[in-house]
């Protein structure tokens, strides 16, 4: 009886997993495919938890001098399949020194510690090849030079020392050397979000600058992250590198499974009768033209768990940039996620590239973010005007990347302040002003600083960033009971907030904010709070719910007046 492989979750080394014969998808094509461009240097970005450092551990295994004779790890795979490049490929294996660096751990809250954790990973290097200490390769300057490569290093030596490395062993193999650089972006964004980045973009543009573009020593050159940050801003005068990013065709099915290896893994393992539910849950990744991806992580998971359903990809990362941006930006952004988590989709153009600077003011950089960490596909594109510009339709993934964002958008109003939006809530369905007031001013003291960009919003802007993230938090606290519609088109003019039940017989909610405004003769809550009744009946704001069906007992129209964290509702 064949026994069934084990799904070892989390093992990102392809040796480890070949000698231990666990579950493992072949993907060796993609060596195939990589080698067979000639491009000097590839970056190749795909979100996070979709097998980029198992497959650049498989190149390393598959070129490394390290693993010369070490052709039995690829015995049976697709790699030595093709009798027409089965030689070629068995001659290409462990022929080539290989630096393989991963920068996934470097994680910290200032640009000092960024760059001790940088030493701490090129120290590694030079420790792992201490060898090229013996004997008379290299010169005793160059010994000298090699034994001052350690953690804590100065950040002018660090940033060439990758570059020098490649020098001594293409001198000692008498082989270029292929360069592996893993999660290269994940510092990258640590110094966005802790405020340091700046000096991170000197850094990382000079260390490119001499691994890959001044590197008479390098072969070839493989980078892999999550996002495609601009050119200009780390990959200064690099020549042309080929980017491979969720939107190409190339590479397309070797990050990730298609859904035909996700249905034959469910069979093999005996859950095949899950495939249907599995696909509602875990596909909808989109890469290139090839769609039906599905996310390695979240399917291995599942399978080790013998079918369970949960958020195992969200339970891989704190989504700390994603929940910053959605969280602090723009009403904009908060206003698209109403929609898609009401499933629905919208239209936008995108740039690519990453520009970190620019996230805290264009709503198209954070779509352009959330395109490539994953959590939006594209449906379609299509090209607008007489220059061809890309309009791209976004929505959320899948089921799980809705619980994401739902999860999220709880979390804001957790801790002490989820028992008063809860009570607020409450308050709100029996009719209770006065309980209304007093959790709204609570719920409003606790939050309105997690809403504040950094940028020192006005007292205008400020009230709009909590309204539309409290409007969100009641899209996915009433899903199951109300429709949330916000910013709509009704009667003579827009309301704020529209709730209406999914049954018909229950009570419905018109909402309109406002900030105390001197220059409307506005100088207490109590005024603007008449000023938002009269834009409210003035306007007709009810018009669409009497249409309907709903009686105008059911319908209550609540204004909401801010001063600063202060409301008044009535």
């Amino acid at each position: 009886m064949n026994r069934k492989p084990v799904v070892n979750i989390g093992v990102q080394r392809f040796d480890k997993l070949r000698k231990q014969g666990s579950f493992y998808i072949d993907k060796t094509d993609f060596i195939r495919e990589w080698w067979e461009t000639g491009s000097d240097v590839t970056l190749i970005t795909r979100p996070r938890r979709f097998g980029k450092t198992l497959n650049m551990s498989m190149l390393e295994c598959f070129f490394s001098r390290k693993y010369e004779g070490r052709a039995d790890l690829f015995e049976g795979l697709s790699i030595f399949g093709d009798d027409s490049d089965k030689e070629k490929y068995r001659n290409l294996q462990g022929r080539f020194p290989v630096i393989f660096l991963t920068f996934a751990n470097i994680k910290a809250d200032t640009y000092p510690e960024m760059e001790n954790k940088i030493t701490e990973v090129i120290a590694g290097l030079y420790n792992a090849n201490g060898y090229l200490l013996n004997g008379d390769c290299l010169n005793a300057n160059e010994k000298e030079y090699f034994k001052n490569i350690k953690i804590g290093m100065p950040g002018d030596l660090a940033v060439g020392a990758v570059h020098q490395m490649a020098c001594f062993m293409q001198r000692y193999y008498k082989e270029n050397v292929i360069i592996i650089l893993d999660e290269y972006d994940t510092p990258m964004q640590e110094a966005w979000l802790s405020g340091y980045w700046n000096k991170a973009v000197g850094f990382f543009s000079s260390f490119f600058n001499a691994t890959f573009k001044t590197n008479p020593y390098l072969e070839r050159g493989i980078i892999t992250g999550i996002t495609r940050i601009a050119k200009e801003s780390i990959f200064t005068g690099m020549n042309n590198p080929d980017v491979i990013t969720t939107t190409s065709d190339e590479y397309a099915t070797a990050f990730g499974f298609t859904e035909k290896e996700v249905f034959d893994a469910l069979n093999n393992m005996g859950l095949g009768s899950e495939k249907e539910e599995v696909k509602r849950w875990y596909d909808g990744f989109t890469f290139g033209s090839h769609t039906d991806i599905y996310n390695p992580w979240s399917i291995s998971s599942f399978i080790r768990k013998n079918g369970k359903y949960e958020n195992y990809w969200a339970d891989t990362s704190s989504n700390g940039l994603v929940n910053s941006l959605v969280r602090t930006g723009v009403p904009g952004i908060k206003q698209t996620m109403e929609a898609l988590l009401q499933g629905k989709s919208f239209d936008t153009k995108l740039d690519e590239q990453i520009v970190f600077d620019q996230l805290d003011g264009s709503i198209r950089a954070v779509w352009s973010l959330l395109l490539a960490t994953g959590y939006l596909k594209v449906l379609d594109l299509r090209y607008v005007g007489e220059r061809k510009r890309k309009v791209y339709t976004l929505a959320l993934t899948n089921m799980e990347a809705e619980n994401i964002f739902e999860n999220m958008v709880k979390g804001w109003f957790g801790g002490n302040t989820e028992m008063y939006y809860n009570e607020f809530i409450h308050a709100l369905l029996s009719d209770n002003v006065r309980k209304m007031n007093t959790f709204m001013n609570k719920v409003a003291l606790h939050t309105f600083s997690s809403f504040d960009s950094g940028n020192k919003p006005s007292e205008q802007t400020e009230p709009e960033r909590f309204y539309h993230g409290f409007v969100l938090g009641m899209v996915v606290n009433l899903a199951d009971t109300y429709t949330v519609r916000s910013n709509r088109e009704s009667g003579y003019g827009r309301y704020d907030v529209m709730l209406e039940p999914v049954d018909k017989g229950g009570k419905a909610f018109i909402f309109e904010f406002k900030v105390l405004d001197p220059d409307e003769n506005e100088e207490t809550l109590e005024d603007t709070l008449a000023a938002a009744h009269r834009q409210m009946a003035e306007k007709k704001y009810e018009t669409e719910l009497v249409s309907r069906g709903f009686a105008p007992d059911k319908i209550r129209s609540y204004g909401f007046a801010f001063r600063g964290k202060e409301c008044l509702i009535g």
